[in-house]
């Protein structure tokens, strides 16, 4: 069940949410997929089960943060009672490109499409995150002067200590890799898709990059990512696509045609089949915020 800490703010000039902070006991409000036009923060402080978001399918335990971008898929199945609290933003409340430098979570928290996309909460963090949720809710509760400018300086701390634990983690995993050569293949994979995703899409293409065979990048990519290489190139264009959609007042055709698709449609298609939406819906309903790039 939602219990009475389910505190929400509309966008006065949209109508739609702008910043909602919520928490479930002993119910799942995930147990089908989503698609939601905002980001998600979701702390499961009880319970386990498995998520299944994007491409992939992981196991989850207590204490686990998961953040989703708007439109990402996912769902959660939990095989005991879960209990948690979550937290949502609209990019109009709190763009997440405008501030990287400040927060630095986009490419670590969300849009990481090398990680699983959820972070081990230590009692450090549990602790922070608990007081910025008694603060965040007092706030909502107050309505007073500067309201706005309170809730995400709490929202800027609780994506920078969570990024910050993410960080942690992602380089101790890398380290306990580190026996054999596959970080160099890895790594080098990384640097190949960050150049080449517009332009080369085939398993093959990056395999004759790598000097290895097809078969073993397969093996590498679903060992390491949990998906293929497909599903890899496929997120790094939607990431990209979502960007540019928000950030910029290009037309759909020149995106298109940016991102390596000559025929807008076939592109278009491709969106939403990842998203469940048009690009042209996604623009609309997550925001455009050209004044900020």
């Amino acid at each position: 069940m939602m219990n009475e800490d389910n505190l929400t703010l509309i966008n006065p000039q949209t109508g739609n949410l702008a910043f909602k902070i919520s928490s479930f006991i002993d119910s799942n409000p995930f147990e089908e997929l989503q698609r939601l036009n905002h980001f998600s923060l979701i702390w499961i402080k009880k319970g386990k089960g498995t998520v299944k978001a994007d491409f992939s399918e992981y196991n989850f335990n207590s204490n686990t943060l998961f953040a989703f971008s708007p439109y990402q898929p996912f769902l959660f199945q939990n095989n005991e009672k879960i209990e948690g609290v979550v937290l949502n933003f609209h990019p109009d409340f709190f763009c997440i490109h405008k501030h990287q430098q400040e927060v630095a979570c986009n490419g670590i928290l969300f849009n990481n499409i090398y990680s699983p996309p959820f972070v081990k909460i230590d009692d450090t963090a549990s602790s922070t995150f608990d007081m910025l949720l008694t603060q965040i809710k007092a706030e909502m509760n107050n309505k007073a002067l500067a309201q706005y400018e309170l809730l995400v300086s709490y929202l800027k701390i609780y994506l920078i200590t969570a990024s910050r634990l993410k960080s942690e983690q992602q380089s101790e995993s890398e380290i306990i890799v580190s026996e054999n050569k596959e970080p160099f293949i890895l790594q080098n994979l990384k640097n190949y898709i960050e150049i080449h995703y517009k332009t080369k899409r085939s398993a093959s293409d990056y395999a004759n990059l790598l000097n290895i065979t097809p078969k073993a990048l397969a093996r590498i990519t679903k060992n390491h990512f949990n998906r293929t290489l497909t599903d890899l190139i496929s997120e790094r264009i939607i990431i990209e696509a979502k960007r540019e959609l928000y950030l910029t007042n290009k037309a759909i055709k020149e995106i298109a045609h940016n991102l390596g698709y000559d025929d807008e449609y076939y592109f278009s298609r491709f969106f939403k089949n990842n998203t469940a939406i048009s690009p042209q819906l996604y623009r609309d309903t997550v925001g455009f915020g050209k004044s900020m790039s």
